[in-house]
C-alpha cells in the first residue's frame, strides 16, 4: 500500500526537536514546518504512547474517546455518529479475523488507517520474523476505530489546530493545564492532514492506470484545490467532528446541482415522451463519487395512478467507478469530475393515459460491499461469518433517494 514504515527510535528522534520548538506556540508555523510535522505525525503504525507523565490522572492518561469526552463532550458526540468511529465495524473485523492468521502483513496494512494506534493492533511488525504478538494491545481501544488519539495524541502529548481566533499560545503555563496543554499547529487545517488515509501512494493499488484511492490528488487538481478550499471546510464545518460524505443525503445534495427539462408539458397516447435530467458535480471538490464502493443511479420510469411502474419503461444511467470484486480489473468509470455534468436523456413511447414520468437519483453508498460480502459468505467467511452477515445487512440498508421529480404527462 506504500505506507511509511520507519524504525521507532528514528521517529522519536525526529519528533523531539519539533515538540520542543513548537511547544510554546509563539511563532507562526511555516508551510515547510507544517508539512514536516505531518510527515512525522502520520508515521504508521503510530508509535506506542509509552508511559504517561507521573502527574497525569487516569483520565489524562487514557486513550479512550470517552475519556476525552469528559471535557470535549460535543466532539465526542459528533465522533460517535461518524464513519471514523465505525472504521473498525463488522465488515472490517470480520475480514481481519481470518487475515491475521493467513496474511498478517496485509491485515496490519488495513490497521494503518482503520485503527492506526500501535495499542489497537494484535500484532506488530518485527524484522526479520514478520509479525509478533503486541504486548501493548488493547482490544477495547481497537473497537473504537479511528479514535481521538489517532489524530491528537503522540507520546501522551496533545496536538490540535489553532484556536478559532488563529492564536497558538496558551494563556496559562502548560503544567497548569489538563494533560500539559496542547501544541497547536495550522497543519490540522490543511488537506494534507487527511491525505495519508485518503490517498494511496504512487505505488499503491491501481486499475486502468488510476489509483484505487486518489481523493487528495483529485482535490488538488480541481478548483477547490487551486482555490485553497480545504477538506475540513466541507467535511468538518465549524470544526464539527462529523466527516459526512457519501452516506449522508444532505451532504450529497449540497455538492450537486440537479435540473430537469421536458420537451412538452402534455403528451398524447402514442407520442414519444422525452425529458432530460442533468446532474452536475458543482461543489463536491473531487470526483463524484471518489471511490470504487458507491454507485449512483439516475433513472426514469413511467408510473400509473396507483404508483405501479409500467413494465419496460425504466431506463438508467450509472455514475460510478465499477471494478471486479477481487479488485483486479476496472469495468467502467462514469464518475463526474468537479464541474462535469451528466445529461440523462429519457425517451419512451406513451402507451396509456394517466401516466406520470418519475425521474430519480438513488445513491448506493455501499454497492461494492454488498456484492463483496455476499461473495465472501458464499465462499466461506470462516470465523468472521457472523460479522460479515451483520455488515451485509448494514450495507444493503444504506441506499437512499437523493432526488425525485414526478411529471404528469396526460
Amino acid at each position: 500500500m506504500g505506507f511509511l514504515r520507519r524504525p521507532l527510535f528514528l521517529v522519536l528522534a525526529l519528533a523531539l526537536p519539533l515538540l520542543v520548538s513548537g511547544a510554546s506556540g509563539q511563532k507562526p508555523w511555516t508551510e515547510a514546518e507544517q508539512l514536516d510535522f505531518l510527515y512525522r505525525h502520520w508515521s504508521r503504525p503510530i508509535p506506542p504512547q509509552g508511559t504517561p507523565p507521573a502527574r497525569f490522572s487516569p483520565l489524562e492518561a487514557s486513550l479512550l474517546p470517552e475519556s476525552c469526552g469528559a471535557c470535549h463532550a460535543a466532539q465526542l458526540g459528533d465522533w460517535k455518529g461518524s464513519r471514523h468511529a465505525a472504521s473498525m465495524g463488522p465488515g472490517v473485523r470480520g475480514q481481519l479475523v481470518e487475515m491475521l492468521g493467513s496474511d498478517p502483513e496485509s491485515a496490519l496494512g488495513c490497521y494503518a488507517c482503520h485503527a492506526p494506534l500501535t495499542e489497537q493492533q494484535e500484532r506488530v511488525q518485527s524484522r526479520p520474523a514478520g509479525s509478533v504478538p503486541n504486548p501493548a494491545f488493547d482490544g477495547g481501544l481497537q473497537a473504537e476505530g479511528l479514535a481521538c488519539p489517532a489524530c491528537h495524541v503522540r507520546a501522551h502529548q496533545r496536538f490540535g489546530p489553532p484556536k478559532r481566533d488563529g492564536s497558538l499560545a496558551s494563556e496559562l503555563p502548560r503544567e497548569r493545564l489538563p494533560h500539559d496543554g496542547v501544541t497547536r499547529t495550522p497543519a490540522f487545517l490543511r488537506a494534507e492532514f487527511c491525505k495519508d488515509c485518503h490517498q494511496f501512494a504512487p505505488d499503491g493499488i491501481a486499475l486502468n492506470g488510476k489509483l484505487l484511492e486518489n481523493t487528495y490528488e483529485e482535490w488538488k487538481a480541481g478548483p477547490f484545490g487551486r482555490d485553497g478550499v480545504q477538506c475540513q471546510e466541507c467535511h468538518m464545518p465549524d470544526r464539527r467532528h462529523l466527516w459526512r460524505g457519501i452516506h449522508d443525503p444532505e451532504m450529497v445534495r449540497s455538492g450537486l446541482t440537479v435540473a430537469v427539462s421536458a420537451d412538452k408539458e402534455r403528451y398524447r397516447v402514442g407520442e414519444i415522451v422525452t425529458a432530460t435530467l442533468t446532474l452536475t458535480n458543482s461543489k463536491v471538490g473531487h470526483y463524484f463519487p471518489t471511490y470504487v464502493v458507491p454507485r449512483v443511479v439516475v433513472s426514469g420510469e413511467l408510473v400509473d395512478r396507483s404508483g405501479r411502474v409500467l413494465p419496460g419503461s425504466r431506463q438508467e444511467g450509472i455514475v460510478a467507478r465499477e471494478v471486479t470484486l477481487d479488485l483486479s480489473r476496472e469495468l467502467s468509470d462514469t464518475r463526474l469530475r468537479p464541474g462535469q455534468t451528466l445529461a440523462f436523456r429519457y425517451r419512451q413511447r406513451l402507451s396509456a393515459p394517466g401516466l406520470t414520468l418519475r425521474l430519480a437519483i438513488t445513491v448506493h453508498p455501499d454497492h461494492f460491499y454488498v456484492g463483496f460480502f455476499e461473495s465472501l459468505l458464499s465462499s466461506g467467511a470462516g470465523k468472521g461469518a457472523a460479522q460479515i452477515r451483520e455488515a451485509l445487512r448494514t450495507a444493503r440498508g444504506s441506499s437512499f433517494t437523493m432526488y425525485v421529480r414526478e411529471i404528469p404527462l396526460t
